[in-house]
């Protein structure tokens, strides 16, 4: 037997353009979803993810993998009522745990999750694609968000850029650029400058060291819950992997993982091994990872970047880009084989394409592009699976 990997879909709940059915059509066979209308650290009660549960099953889907169950800041910066809301993780994870959904991914990014500086980046085919560039991100921090000493984060050569730049940015082209960078995760409640500010300055004392000692303690008292309820955990790598707005970065880089996998040495702790997020880093080597993770990996991300020479990048397509996605699958399919498991992935964001661009669409996850990038990863997994004779 050829154990390949489980074709999941990300999907936002009843509010997401992309309906279950539309899933259906695709070919996934498990959702990818979480429950975005509760408030960050509270908990999920049976009732609430059986509801959700069913309305996937009702479509003949299975509900695959938890993403997420977000992390309080209060955790993050281990103050205020932290245990508290530790502990209502654990129920959360035994709920979880009781409707047999079996993987839980979460991250631990201060304040902002992902953070891209345009949503619509257009490509020379004329699809649109998520794009990161510096020289915008500065203009943000310093002309927008207004953040204490944050020229000190950028380079003179972006600062002279960044501000050339706000001299030709009109006041729309701020508050565009200013939603972007803000805008977090799709169903979600969108935050302000002043809520961000707010934020940031929970983190002034708060370094690298300290924050992943923060990450370790969480995990520690949430993966002995996991492991007695059967669930794997996956911790999604920060994204962009390099520090931002004056905040450390502690998941990004083989090294960062070797330390919490290390040091919270359980059987339930492991990876969301995202390509996207690690790959716009030219430093990580991400067929090594996943050799140097194996059956930590729970749950992966296939995705693809093409960077430049400051470090900007846009999403290209999935088998293009900077990433060797053969290499990278082939590693992961090695990896099942001998685990005999199928360890479950999905297509993560994609172009804006086709008749989705005229459409109002979750950015990054639109239907046609992603459809697009699980066909491809589709075929390159056949391909592969075929031709190798041993593992």
């Amino acid at each position: 037997m050829k154990y390949k990997m489980k074709q999941t879909w990300r999907w936002f709940g009843p509010s997401d353009p992309v309906s279950l059915q539309d899933v259906k059509q695709t070919g996934a066979e498990g959702v990818v979803t979480a429950l975005h209308h509760i408030p960050h650290g509270e908990i999920w009660t049976v009732d609430e993810i059986n509801k959700r549960k069913a309305e996937i099953e009702k479509v003949g889907l299975t509900w695959s993998v938890v993403e997420s169950i977000t992390v309080h800041e209060n955790i993050k910066t281990r103050t205020g009522a932290y245990k508290e809301y530790i502990e209502k993780y654990k129920t959360s994870i035994r709920n979880v745990a009781a409707c047999g959904i079996p993987i839980i991914t979460y991250n631990f990014m201060p304040v902002n999750d992902w953070t891209r500086t345009s949503l619509n980046y257009k490509m020379s085919d004329g699809s649109l694609a998520l794009y990161f560039n510096w020289i915008d991100l500065a203009v943000f921090d310093i002309y927008i968000l207004k953040r204490k000493n944050a020229d000190s984060s950028y380079s003179t050569d972006i600062l002279q850029k960044a501000e050339e730049r706000f001299k030709n940015y009109s006041e729309k082209d701020l508050e565009a650029l200013g939603g972007v960078v803000m805008f977090g995760i799709p169903g979600e409640k969108k935050i302000s400058t002043n809520d961000m500010l707010q934020k940031l300055e929970l983190y002034k004392d708060i370094d690298a060291n300290t924050l992943r000692e923060n990450l370790c303690y969480f995990q520690k008292e949430i993966s002995e819950v996991a492991e007695d309820c059967g669930v794997k955990l996956a911790i999604h790598p920060d994204d962009p992997p390099f520090p931002i707005l004056g905040l450390p970065r502690i998941v990004s880089t083989q090294n960062d993982y070797e330390y919490f996998l290390n040091k919270v040495d359980n059987s339930a702790n492991g990876v969301c091994f995202c390509t996207g997020s690690l790959g716009a880093s030219k430093n990580n080597d991400l067929t090594g990872m996943v050799k140097s993770f194996g059956e930590k990996i729970h749950f992966i991300h296939l995705r693809n970047v093409k960077k430049d020479e400051e470090g900007n990048f846009y999403e290209a397509d999935h088998l293009s880009g900077d990433n060797d996605m053969y290499s990278i699958v082939k590693e992961l399919l090695r990896l099942q084989q001998k685990m005999k498991i199928s360890i479950p992935f999905r297509p993560d964001h994609g172009h804006q394409m086709l008749d989705d661009l005229n459409k109002t669409t979750n950015p990054g996850y639109s239907a046609i592009g992603r459809l697009r990038g699980l066909a491809e990863i589709r075929g390159l997994e056949m391909g592969i699976i075929e031709s190798l004779q041993s593992y």
